[in-house]
C-alpha cells in the first residue's frame, strides 16, 4: 500500500523520527506543519497551503502548492485530498490532535470520514493512534504504549457483530454515539478483533 505522511499545525505529541524509519512514505506539509517536519529533520516532498501561519523559508526542493486564504477547505483537508488524488491508500496525519483549537481537532475527525468515503485509510498519530472503521473485520495489535483500547460510535449507531480479545467483549451490540460504553477497554492478549456490520466507529489506542 502506498503510504504518505501529512503534517498539520496542531500539537505533535511524542512522535519521534524513529517512527518514520518503520513507516517510510511521501511527506506532505500543510502550512505550518512545516515546523514539525523541520523539528524531525524530515525533508518535505510537498508543501501546501496559504502559508498564513508559517513565517520561515519554504523548502527549496519541495513541490510548493499555494492556495488563497479564502477557501472552503482547511489546509489539512486539501492535503488529504491531494494524497488521495495521487493514489495513497494509507495516510498518517500528525499535528491533528490536541492543542488550542478543538474545532480543528473535530474537523480532522471529519476528514477521516472523508478519506474513508474515498477508499483511503487516514490514521491520526500523536500520543495516541486514532483509526476509523466501517463495516468489516479488523485486528488491532496491542501497542507498545499500553493495553488501553477504546471503540466509540462516530455515526449515530454502530452495529457491532463482535469485539473480542478485550477485557469487556461485545457481541451483537448496537453502540450509540450518545453513550460512550466503549471507552477505556483493555486488550488482554496480543490483539483485539473488531467486526462491524454497519456504521462507523473510532478506534483509539496509546501509541
Amino acid at each position: 500500500m502506498n503510504i504518505c505522511h501529512i503534517f498539520a499545525g496542531g500539537e505533535l505529541g511524542n512522535v519521534s523520527r524513529d517512527w518514520f524509519a518503520a513507516h517510510e512514505g511521501t511527506v506532505i506539509c500543510a502550512d505550518c506543519g512545516l515546523r514539525h517536519a523541520e523539528k524531525l529533520c524530515l525533508t518535505p516532498d510537498i508543501a501546501m497551503g496559504d502559508f498564513d501561519s508559517f513565517e520561515g523559508e519554504l523548502p527549496c526542493r519541495a513541490e510548493i502548492i499555494r492556495f488563497k486564504p479564502e477557501k472552503d477547505d482547511t489546509d489539512t483537508l486539501l492535503a488529504v485530498k491531494l494524497a488521495i488524488e495521487r493514489g495513497f491508500g494509507r495516510i498518517y496525519l500528525y499535528g491533528a490532535l490536541g492543542g488550542e483549537r478543538f474545532d480543528h481537532t473535530f474537523a480532522n475527525l471529519q476528514t477521516m470520514l472523508y478519506a474513508q468515503n474515498h477508499s483511503a485509510e487516514l490514521v491520526l498519530v500523536g500520543n495516541e493512534l486514532v483509526f476509523m472503521q466501517g463495516a468489516g473485520e479488523r485486528d488491532y495489535l496491542r501497542s507498545d504504549g499500553g493495553k488501553y483500547f477504546s471503540v466509540l460510535a462516530f455515526t449515530d449507531t454502530v452495529q457491532i457483530r463482535s469485539l473480542s480479545g478485550v477485557k469487556y467483549p461485545l457481541e451483537n451490540y448496537t453502540m450509540s454515539s450518545s453513550y460512550p460504553i466503549g471507552v477505556s477497554n483493555e486488550i488482554t492478549g496480543t490483539s483485539a478483533h473488531l467486526a462491524i456490520d454497519s456504521g462507523v466507529a473510532l478506534v483509539i489506542q496509546p501509541r
